[in-house]
């Protein structure tokens, strides 16, 4: 995927869409559920701000609503479970990551949000080289060490629609007193203007002094190219999920293969 096509994609997708809702922010729809039975797709008009040109990196404000949020936390409660690291041809239980993840049902408000994520990179990449919604859920001292969301082996990509060659990771949900629990990259380089610590998106105030970390602000996404344009992995793509000293939080992966993914790995529609 190329930068300026992913640049247009991005810049048109918050455009076209932005005049398809309006949004409120209340507390009252937060929990507000949402009834499929007249539910209709629609897109918030999210803000894209663009962090790094090379490797890509995008920040994306409102990208997720509350109902949306609220909904997600409703239709996966109590499925979570240790989450795995992916090593050599197995998946184990590591220390290098110490969350909770589950897989969230395809119905009609996960479905939204896939053609969001589609929609986002330029609308040519079909959903079927998505693979399904993560959910990660991370309490005190859980994290996830540092890591690349592409693959070195190939029994990770053959046959399985190859490499990602993209990601999204949103914040579903973060606890009124979460401290730390960043999303760090400590390869791209930070940020010159001070509207990012004062927008509360960078925390200048980390201590972890390398590259950037990201606050877990409820509703917004981070979205990175994994591969260069050789199809090769892309080093300074390398990130953390730094650990949570108090409170707890629940993001989102969105991951896009370069091939659509066998049969049967996304689930049936609800």
């Amino acid at each position: 995927m190329g930068l300026l096509k992913s640049l247009l994609a991005a810049l048109s997708a918050s455009t076209l869409i932005s005049a398809s809702t309006s949004r409120t922010g209340t507390g009252d729809d937060i929990q507000k559920p949402i009834e499929l039975g007249n539910y209709a797709c629609e897109h918030p008009p999210y803000k894209v701000l663009m962090v790094s040109k090379s490797p890509l990196v995008i920040y994306i404000k409102d990208f997720l609503t509350p109902p949306e949020r609220a909904h997600l936390l409703n239709l996966t409660d109590k499925t979570f479970t240790r989450s795995g690291v992916t090593s050599g041809n197995s998946k184990s239980h590591l220390s290098v990551r110490t969350s909770q993840s589950t897989t969230a049902p395809r119905d009609a408000v996960v479905r939204c949000i896939e053609s969001r994520a589609l929609a986002f990179q330029g609308y040519d990449t079909p959903e079927t080289h998505l693979e399904p919604l993560q959910l990660v859920k991370y309490g005190p001292s859980e994290r996830y060490h540092f890591h690349t969301d592409w693959f070195t082996s190939s029994s990770h990509t053959q046959g399985l629609g190859g490499n990602r060659v993209s990601s999204f990771f949103a914040y579903v949900h973060v606890a009124n007193d979460t401290m730390g629990g960043g999303t760090n990259f400590p390869r791209l380089d930070a940020p010159a203007n001070d509207k990012w610590c004062q927008e509360g998106i960078v925390d200048c105030d980390e201590e972890w002094e390398n590259g950037v970390t990201f606050r877990p602000v409820e509703g917004n996404a981070i979205y990175w190219e994994n591969l260069l344009l050789d199809g090769r992995g892309d080093e300074r793509t390398l990130h953390a999920g730094l650990p949570v000293l108090s409170g707890g939080k629940v993001g989102m992966n969105i991951w896009t293969r370069q091939e659509p993914l066998p049969e049967g790995i996304r689930g049936d529609d609800l």
